[in-house]
């Protein structure tokens, strides 16, 4: 397999929910206005706290500066698994549980921490910028490694590992889940949008994102008709950015269990979505772990 490294530098920021209004034109812009801009990666999640914004450098810049935007200190990277020297863009997601052994777990066996961000077609791995040697040494035996260059791929140099402090091999060991996990009562859909419909419905998706809308059923692409999903969530307080293994912690049962499952990190919570009707396996599992402390 090939691990695509792409060309982003990324921020994560968090807005809060009362600072909305002063970001509504950015993110407006980032959304729907792509081609007025120069941003290239650019993804928002809300949950019950705050918006989660994941977006490039350039794309920054369209937010205006606020006491209501919270920014990680750290730039990020942002890795890519390909399958057959193609992204994989199937109708059937990857999921995280798919990558848990040959990316997650390595990473997190040499202390390297982890932002997910799966989407309807891919998964991407966010590292820290400081980190990227690291990864690269770690998962070069494993995969295939290439950059994103000004849109074009090419081979990967190792940028090694011998500059500076080297994060210590933890080894693997075993990872017991430490953070509390809760499954809320709502289901979810996971959808993709067929870009040719997006001026079509752009009123509709400032609709879903600002004021709680709904999509007609004729615009989505689902990857199984009537496939809904449940939310594991993770974290009792804020997890931060410099723990390792969460993701890994998660996964990885996920994958001993063959469940398929979308990973969303945000600012403040980790989130798991499984299908709905493997919910309660899910979370047996997963509490299996966390009693093997």
């Amino acid at each position: 397999m090939e691990l695509h490294i792409l060309e982003h530098s990324l921020k994560v920021a968090s807005i809060e929910k009362e600072g909305i209004q002063i970001c509504t034109h950015g993110l407006i812009k980032l959304a729907f206005l792509a081609s007025k801009t120069r941003c290239k990666f650019f993804s928002l999640t809300e949950t019950p706290e705050d918006y989660t914004i994941i977006v490039d450098e350039e794309g920054f810049k369209e937010l205006p500066q606020s006491e209501h935007i919270s920014v990680a200190d750290a730039t990020w990277v942002a890795l890519n698994v390909v399958s057959g020297g193609s992204n994989t863009s199937t109708s059937q997601p990857i999921g995280v549980t798919k990558i848990a052994k040959s990316v997650i777990a390595p990473l997190a066996d040499h202390n390297i921490s982890v932002f997910m961000l799966s989407t309807y077609q891919t998964d991407f791995i966010l590292v820290r910028e400081r980190d990227l040697p690291m990864v690269m040494h770690t998962l070069s035996s494993e995969f295939t490694l290439f950059r994103v260059v000004n849109g074009e791929t090419v081979a990967a140099h190792n940028l090694g590992v011998t500059n500076g402090f080297v994060k210590p091999k933890l080894g693997k060991m075993p990872r017991p889940i430490i953070h509390p996990l809760s499954s809320p009562s709502n289901m979810f859909c996971v959808t993709s949008l067929d870009p040719d419909t997006l001026p079509s419905v752009a009123t509709l998706l400032m609709d879903v994102m600002f004021y709680s809308g709904g999509f007609p059923n004729n615009v989505l692409f689902t990857s199984a008709s009537g496939e809904l999903w449940k939310m594991v969530r993770i974290g009792g307080q804020p997890l931060g950015f410099d723990e390792c293994g969460i993701v890994a912690q998660i996964s990885e049962p996920l994958a001993t269990a063959d469940i398929p499952a979308y990973y969303i990190s945000t600012f403040k919570f980790d989130h798991a979505l499984v299908p709905e009707e493997n919910i309660q396996s899910v979370i047996g599992a997963l509490r299996t772990e966390s009693a093997a402390q």
